[in-house]
């Protein structure tokens, strides 16, 4: 599965963003999502994940109430959407695709497919 994020830009805090990340293949209804974001100078963490069904999702504690993920098998799509931005929400934002059963949601080790990423940038 190929994945492609977008919906990236400037905001000013306070704002609201959604990200979408497009996946090609007919099997993307098999996959979980995972959203990671890598800021400046620190390593990629976990945003959110959302199980392949709809049914169940995840999320970074720091990050509850204010994300919220979704997705569009019908469409092949996941999104993320992104409120009460906060300038430490500034980063790159990557989508991935996690095939293994039993694996974590929140580990990057279990996602094997990744998209380029898009910019979030949280002006103060």
């Amino acid at each position: 599965v190929q994945l492609q994020a977008s919906g990236g830009g400037l905001v000013q805090a306070g704002g609201s963003l959604r990200l979408s990340c497009a996946a090609s293949g007919r099997t993307f209804s098999y996959y979980a999502i995972g959203w990671f974001r890598q800021a400046p100078g620190k390593e990629r963490e976990f945003v959110a994940a959302i199980r392949w069904s709809g049914d169940s999702t995840y999320y970074a504690d720091s990050l509850k109430g204010r994300f919220t993920v979704s997705r569009d098998n019908a469409k092949n799509t996941v999104y993320l959407q992104m409120n009460s931005l906060k300038p430490e929400d500034t980063a790159v934002y990557y989508c991935a695709a996690k095939a293994l059963t039993g694996s974590s949601y929140y580990l990057e080790r279990s996602y094997g497919y990744w998209g380029q990423g898009t910019q979030v940038t949280v002006s103060s």
